[in-house]
């Protein structure tokens, strides 16, 4: 199972000819790629999965996913 899990882009910078975003996933700061969201800006939320940006969501779509996610008790 794949899980993309929503963060809002707090700033971008280019790398060596790559554009990498600072998300902010429930006050945890990440830097993903945005290769496959080249037009992507600072403020869009988007989908994270395995350090890239794979799409741009709306704000309440990534609060309401955001919400489901903090209700889950995870078991070891």
């Amino acid at each position: 199972m794949c899980l993309g899990v929503p963060g809002k882009i707090v700033s971008i910078e280019e790398l060596a000819g790559f554009r990498l975003a600072e998300v902010d996933i429930s006050g945890t700061k990440r830097k993903v790629s945005l290769d496959m969201l080249p037009d992507a800006q600072v403020g869009d939320y988007v989908l994270v999965h395995a350090g890239y940006a794979v799409q741009v969501i709306d704000e309440e779509a990534a609060k309401e996913t955001l919400n489901y996610l903090e209700q889950i008790e995870w078991s070891d």
